[in-house]
């Protein structure tokens, strides 16, 4: 057995003048839970230094760089970084990046139990808009703010196991755990900043937000055969309302652990990583069962394309 006792740290709400040494206070504080819980590696939401400030509409580039961080450790996360390492715990946790280029990316990264950062994942599948959208109930402009990421889905090992990361709406892409799952990922890292409703659709509401992400965790732990831990920021925000929906998903796509509220908590479950071996040895062994000849639309079309040639 290859056991990996996981904390996912859901947050609660990170309001728009919060500084960051606070929002660091309450991660450092779930660090202390997770370390009296025995966990082994702990991972925190999407975006989880910030408010979620794509939903605000900025023109000055200036008040957007004030979201990101150009350096990971920097003054402000480093407490974070030196109890961790004090722990013994590896940590994922999401930013946003601004790089020495001055590109912009909303960014997870991935320690070892020493504290050092052995992996980094940016966002691909951005959802939302890149200009103001007086018919939207609100804004999404993560398309305004970030570029789509540069970096692939990459796998690593650590801790004696192959782990990934996705961010948020790469969750609800099957493409993004099949490009990890053939590189037999056993760990999928995710976190994810919500809204409660849809900005298009006020008739879709926390219910069927919550069912369709635990749907496309679970369908992309089972179709891999890995542990998915799937962490939420919740609760309202500047009075725009996140969804929460934790859950921790085993390789059988079940559901094994979820959170309870939309508050500041912590999910423990001892993940096995051997648990991933008979699925990939059996129904999803790739080698022996896909047929890659017949799947070339996936990677040279990008949008709807009918039998007889007409696009939608």
């Amino acid at each position: 057995m290859r056991e990996i006792v996981v904390g996912a740290a859901q947050l609660g709400p990170i309001q728009r003048a919060e500084p960051r040494a606070a929002v660091v206070a309450r991660l450092v504080a779930l660090l202390d839970q997770a370390k009296a819980a025995g966990c082994d590696l702990v991972v925190y939401p999407e975006l989880c230094l910030t408010t979620f400030f794509p939903r605000w509409f900025m023109e000055d580039q200036a008040e957007v760089d004030a979201w990101f961080e150009r350096e990971m450790p920097n003054a402000a996360t480093q407490p974070l970084f030196d109890r961790a390492r004090e722990h013994g715990i590896a940590l994922s946790l999401g930013y946003a990046e601004l790089t020495p280029e001055g590109r912009h990316f909303n960014t997870q990264i991935l320690t070892d139990r020493a504290g050092r950062i052995v992996g980094k994942y940016r966002k691909i599948h951005l959802p939302g808009h890149p200009e103001f959208d007086p018919e939207r109930a609100f804004q999404h402009l993560e398309k305004r703010y970030f570029e789509p990421g540069d970096l692939g889905f990459p796998v690593f090992r650590n801790m004696g196991a192959w782990m990934g990361m996705l961010i948020c709406n790469d969750r609800r892409w099957p493409e993004a755990y099949r490009e990890m799952g053939l590189q037999g990922v056993e760990l999928v890292l995710l976190g994810f900043n919500t809204p409660s409703v849809n900005s298009q659709n006020a008739g879709e509401g926390p219910e069927m937000r919550r069912f369709h992400s635990d749907l496309s965790v679970q369908a992309g732990a089972y179709q891999n055969a890995t542990w998915v831990v799937s962490v939420a920021k919740a609760g309202v925000e500047d009075g725009h309302p996140l969804n929460a929906g934790t859950v921790i998903v085993d390789p059988n796509g079940v559901i094994v652990a979820r959170g309870e509220t939309e508050a500041d908590e912590l999910v423990v479950h001892p993940c096995d990583m051997d648990a991933t071996v008979f699925g990939k040895a059996t129904i999803f062994d790739f080698k022996r069962h896909r047929r890659i000849e017949h799947y070339t639309r996936i990677a040279s079309q990008t949008g709807v394309i009918r039998p007889d040639g007409t696009e939608r």
